[in-house]
């Protein structure tokens, strides 16, 4: 099986290197490659070029470009591949690559990313919906992947994880502010004492959410820049979700 990778950067990388050691053909294409890829990953010099001929086409960038690269690999893709949109992009983004892509007849997987990859890599846990979901899962099964089908509707698994996102990263949001206060008036000890019994009794919790919150501030800021999107598509008011994007805005070095 030849698997492409689409974008190289923290999850990219751990994707297709993970993928290689798997003893898969890994074929992958980046602008500005800058992480240690393993051995069997072939670099080629484009994302039509890596996804010509490949089984599995995996995208792995921002959602920014997302649309831009289902319009880079639409000339060169086929019946039977499958094309496996990875972005946290809206549900309404994902949509629009199933549409551009419609014409090839690849199949399309929308896959949610539900952890932070370095701790797993190609293991950590995915959302997938979609026409390609069930032959994603297939191709992939005698890896042992952590994989959970919603649905064969493109912008179900993205609706799933950006729901989840307004609490995780609000309360991440939250807590940062609160403790930076508490910080600011010598009371960061009563205020962890608080934070600590709505959560259970987990103080270590807090400095997880605080510094995931500043080391992933601009992959988050993307992701929150979805989920306003969705809730404007939907006539919600995104009230606290923009205030959680400008917190991790303000976090970006």
């Amino acid at each position: 099986m030849r698997v492409a990778v689409l974008g190289l950067g923290e999850a990219g990388s751990h994707f297709a290197n993970d993928l290689a050691s798997f003893g898969l053909n890994v074929v992958g294409y980046d602008p500005e490659p800058k992480r240690a890829l393993h051995a069997n990953v072939r670099l080629v010099s484009s994302n039509a070029e890596a996804a010509r001929d490949s089984d599995l086409i995996l995208s792995v960038n921002i959602a920014s470009v997302a649309v831009e690269v289902a319009n880079d690999v639409f000339p060169v893709l086929e019946k039977g591949q499958i094309f496996v949109e990875m972005n946290t992009a809206s549900p309404q983004t994902k949509i629009d690559v199933a549409t551009i892509l419609a014409k090839t007849h690849a199949l399309v997987a929308d896959v949610a990313i539900m952890a932070p990859v370095p701790a797993k890599g190609i293991k950590s846990p995915f959302l997938v919906s979609g026409p390609g979901a069930a032959r994603f899962f297939d191709m992939l099964s005698p890896y042992k992947l952590d994989i959970n089908i919603l649905s064969d509707k493109v912008g179900d698994a993205a609706t799933h994880k950006l729901l989840r996102s307004i609490v995780y990263k609000g309360f991440a949001a939250v807590i940062g502010e609160a403790i930076n206060a508490s910080q600011s008036m010598g009371l960061e000890e009563y205020m962890r004492s608080q934070i600590s019994a709505l959560i259970g009794g987990k103080d270590e919790l807090i400095d997880r959410f605080i510094e995931g919150s500043k080391t992933h501030a601009l992959r988050r800021s993307h992701e929150l820049d979805a989920v306003v999107s969705m809730l404007i598509s939907h006539n919600v008011e995104p009230v606290m979700s923009r205030a959680t994007l400008k917190s991790l805005q303000n976090l970006i070095d």
